[in-house]
């Protein structure tokens, strides 16, 4: 599992001249380490008298960053897991027509599971970002730059996310549903600016104290 090595084994995975893991894998990766540090905040606030009035939300805060870490933590391997599918298909004979119909079959179920899996990277990224604005807002001053650097990275996931969605979107045979996919990512993106602007207002009145 990718997810076990260690940093700098994952690293020189991903400098290798193969194809996986790769800018899936890493944007996932990117959301985990803003989960990550968005909990860490969290922990930093808890138990401390002087931010007991925000003790709840840093408890919700935790609570849903730690379950976004573990599905981020997941979607780093079902990322390279998805191109690997793509592989395969594309590698099927295609000599006869049967051939053919068979080949063009599997490469739509696998560019749809290969583009699946950045939308869901996608979406937790997020609402890791949606969270992070919260700690960053009530969390403990003394950290908020690590709430700033969280939702860059949050936000760094999603962008890397859309493009691996959208480098696979021709290979959907509905163009329809490619369609929704597209708005719905359009949808995230916008999303995904207003928090991280946000975010990073907060960041800077915080940090002039």
């Amino acid at each position: 599992m990718l997810m076990d090595l260690k940093v700098k084994e994952f690293a020189d995975r991903l400098a290798a001249g193969v194809p996986t893991p790769g800018g899936g894998s890493a944007s996932a990766l990117a959301g985990c380490l803003a989960a990550s540090l968005g909990s860490m905040v969290c922990d930093l606030t808890i138990g401390k008298t002087k931010y007991e009035a925000v003790r709840p939300d840093m408890e919700r805060a935790r609570e849903a960053l730690s379950g976004m870490r573990r599905d981020l933590v997941a979607l780093v391997d079902r990322d390279a897991e998805a191109y690997d599918e793509v592989a395969r298909a594309m590698k099927l004979p295609r000599e006869t027509p049967e051939e053919k119909t068979a080949r063009q079959e599997a490469l739509g179920k696998a560019n749809q599971f290969a583009t699946e899996i950045p939308v869901k990277t996608a979406e937790t990224c997020l609402a890791v970002l949606e969270q992070v604005r919260i700690v960053a807002e009530k969390g403990n001053p003394n950290a908020v730059s690590d709430a700033g650097v969280a939702a860059h990275l949050a936000h760094t996931g999603l962008s890397g996310a859309a493009l691996n969605v959208r480098i696979n979107l021709p290979g959907i045979p509905d163009r329809d549903q490619a369609s929704r996919i597209e708005e719905r990512l359009a949808r995230m993106e916008a999303g995904a600016e207003r928090l991280l602007s946000e975010t990073r207002e907060i960041v800077a009145r915080r940090m002039r104290g």
